[in-house]
């Protein structure tokens, strides 16, 4: 599930680069390049993804109750997932970065249960869900390994929403951020430094926290020397404190 990473710098944070994500670092590769397979299989599983689509920002990738047509693989940028209520207002379900996988929630009912909107000019792999599964059925072991990349994603993202749930507000932000790092620090950049794509109003629908109490969290951590905020640039000065206070909780 775009954040963008940085170089060290001095004093001040440094510009923000794109943040891309090679066919290397794609939670879609096991599919894309998967082991064990003959010559012939792995040129036709390599042409899953048959096309690439720009989405400029604040654009929707695809929206609530579209017809489910496709897996997307984050290629560069950074999305965010939403739903909306009764009243029309936005609850934020996740933030998708480069090598993330968008439109999961369709295999089960053909629909998009939410829209997924651009939070920068983003490009995606398109993955043709029909596609996926015919091949499936002639290339042993593709099945599996799609069951597998598919249950890893789900359980990651309810994981998150679990422990949100039981946390107070300062371990909320502090295990988002611990969060960040890690997805970060897996695909090769900095587990300290990055730019938030995505506005502390989403942070705060994400994490069921009001927009105040993460603008006053922010600045607790900055004043503790956990973080250095400089408008949406972050740096995290001390990743072991923050996990002191999640630890704090047991």
């Amino acid at each position: 599930m775009h954040v963008v990473m940085m170089k060290p710098a001095a004093q001040h944070l440094a510009a923000p680069k794109k943040f891309t994500a090679s066919c290397a670092s794609c939670n879609f590769r096991e599919l894309c390049i998967p082991a064990g397979i003959c010559a012939d299989d792995l040129a036709r599983v390599e042409n899953l993804v048959y096309a690439r689509r720009r989405v400029k920002r604040g654009e929707a990738l695809f929206n609530a109750g579209d017809e489910f047509k496709a897996l997307y693989a984050v290629r560069s940028g950074f999305f965010k997932s939403s739903i909306a209520d009764g009243e029309g207002r936005e609850q934020v379900t996740g933030f998708f970065m480069g090598g993330e996988l968008l439109g999961m929630e369709g295999i089960g009912t053909g629909r998009y249960h939410g829209a997924a909107i651009a939070l920068e000019d983003s490009e995606v792999c398109v993955l043709p869900y029909a596609l996926i599964e015919s091949l499936a059925r002639e290339v042993p072991g593709l099945q599996r390994q799609l069951n597998a990349v598919m249950a890893r994603e789900i359980v990651r993202d309810h994981g998150v929403m679990m422990l949100l749930g039981s946390m107070r507000a300062e371990e909320r932000l502090a295990a988002f951020l611990l969060n960040l790092s890690k997805r970060f620090t897996a695909r090769g950049y900095s587990k300290s430094e990055f730019t938030l794509r995505m506005k502390r109003e989403e942070i705060g629908s994400y994490l069921g926290l009001k927009l105040e109490t993460v603008s006053r969290l922010f600045s607790a951590f900055d004043k503790e020397g956990l973080v250095e905020v400089e408008q949406k640039h972050l740096r995290i000065r001390d990743i072991a404190g923050l996990e002191r206070i999640l630890a704090a909780k047991s």
